[in-house]
């Protein structure tokens, strides 16, 4: 049976959600301005959208997942989650909050790897900051730890749980200095006293007394066991003439008797030397131990100025900044390891007014030296990100101090003139006024 002609080109639709709601494309064809393609459309696309499974897991809901997780102490599941949300899209929250996970499972150095990820992918995440100085004090990493909670304060001076940590951080890294100048120190003590008992004759009750020749080859030794290690420390001389002289006093004034009360009169005096010996030991630590952590602060400059590299993110330049500290001609070495156009890359938005005006007096230093590339370095600080909100915020006393350097330094009657009208146009905006 032919079928008739509307059964050949009827309605051919798709149905949507309502009851009889259909498109007939024949009628669509003869009706063109009634064809309505948002009525085609969202069958269609629901048609499509049917065959994508709804429980394909995506970045945001496994990081959401993963919170709920840590909320419940799950961390290991919470972990899982935070991974495979890095591994469909890697954010600094993700890593970060990974990088806590690991922390609450003691995987510490996966904790500190993950806070470095977060930060290369944004330099200013305070929490990663301070969540790796945890992870680095739970591996003895305690300067590393103390730098990173620094710079999180630098970013946020009011947080208070970050003033917390940067005080802890501080005590323990002074703490670790102290004990280990301490340890050095107790050593090398040890060590003359050792020598000093060594050369001590009991004689029938009487104590020989250390003869000068002893006294300067002792000496001697202690001070070539310095040169070895620059860490120990030469007991005073002076403290040691003045216990020899002491015991020769003593020894010429006892009488000496043989039998057993002298033999009871020796060890008296013996003991008495070990207690007087004991006194001067911890005098003597105490003043050195000062001068010990002052030396082991040396050598760490000192180490860090035998390779300095040129920073590329704000963090790794206030950390090597501050290990210079107090000596210009390192800052201005660091300095000059970054090329001018790359300041405002470097420091973003993380240019403190503190770090500003430090960079200032250390561009004084060396300016006369080589005007053109400390021009290019002002030049290129004020293309970096917030200077204008930077040089509004700064104190009366800093712009006092920027003044006092643009008049007697940077425009001084030694300035060319070619260099001295860039400073005067540089001038107004470092807030100077003109």
């Amino acid at each position: 049976m032919l079928a008739s002609s509307s059964q050949l080109t009827g309605s051919v639709g798709v149905e949507k959600a309502s009851k009889g709601d259909t498109i007939s494309f024949d009628r669509a064809r003869n009706s063109p301005g009634q064809y309505d393609l948002s009525r085609i459309n969202d069958p269609f696309n629901r048609v499509h959208s049917s065959f994508v499974p709804e429980d394909v897991p995506d970045a945001v809901s496994e990081k959401d997942l993963g919170n709920e997780f840590f909320k419940q102490k799950k961390f290991k599941e919470a972990r899982d989650c935070y991974s495979r949300s890095i591994a469909l899209s890697p954010t600094a929250v993700a890593y970060a909050n990974r990088a806590m996970a690991n922390i609450k499972l003691r995987r510490f150095q996966e904790a500190e790897d993950d806070c470095t990820e977060a930060l290369n992918l944004d330099d200013r995440y305070i929490k990663a900051y301070s969540r790796r100085a945890t992870a680095r004090k739970e591996l003895g990493k305690i300067k590393e730890s103390m730098d990173d909670a620094a710079f999180a304060l630098r970013l946020e001076p009011n947080n208070q749980e970050i003033k917390k940590q940067y005080a802890d951080a501080k005590s323990l890294y002074e703490k670790d200095i102290l004990q280990k100048a301490s340890g050095a120190l107790r050593s090398t003590v040890q060590g003359t006293q050792k020598s000093q008992k060594s050369e001590e004759k009991i004689n029938g009750g009487s104590i020989q007394p250390i003869s000068h020749s002893t006294q300067k080859s002792g000496l001697a030794e202690v001070n070539h066991h310095k040169k070895d290690n620059e860490q120990q420390i030469l007991v005073k001389e002076s403290l040691l003439t003045e216990d020899v002289d002491s015991r020769e006093t003593k020894a010429r004034s006892r009488p000496q008797s043989q039998g057993g009360d002298g033999s009871k009169e020796g060890l008296s005096a013996s003991n008495s030397l070990e207690q007087r010996n004991h006194s001067i030991t911890k005098l003597e630590m105490k003043a050195s131990v000062q001068q010990l952590a002052s030396r082991a602060a040396s050598r760490v400059v000192a180490e860090a100025a035998k390779n300095v590299t040129p920073p590329t993110t704000a963090y790794q330049f206030e950390v090597s900044w501050r290990a210079f500290s107090g000596d210009l001609a390192l800052q201005a070495r660091l300095l000059k390891a970054i090329s001018p156009h790359e300041l405002p890359k470097i420091f973003k938005n993380a240019l403190s007014s503190a770090i500003l005006i430090e960079i200032i007096k250390c561009l004084a230093s060396f300016f006369t030296e080589d005007m053109d590339l400390v021009v290019s370095y002002l030049e290129h600080l004020t293309k970096v990100p917030r200077f204008d909100v930077i040089v509004m915020c700064l104190s009366s006393t800093n712009k006092d101090d920027i003044r006092k350097i643009w008049d007697e330094v940077f425009s001084s009657e030694a300035t060319p003139i070619e260099y001295a009208e860039i400073l005067d146009n540089l001038r107004s905006k470092f807030g100077l006024g003109q």
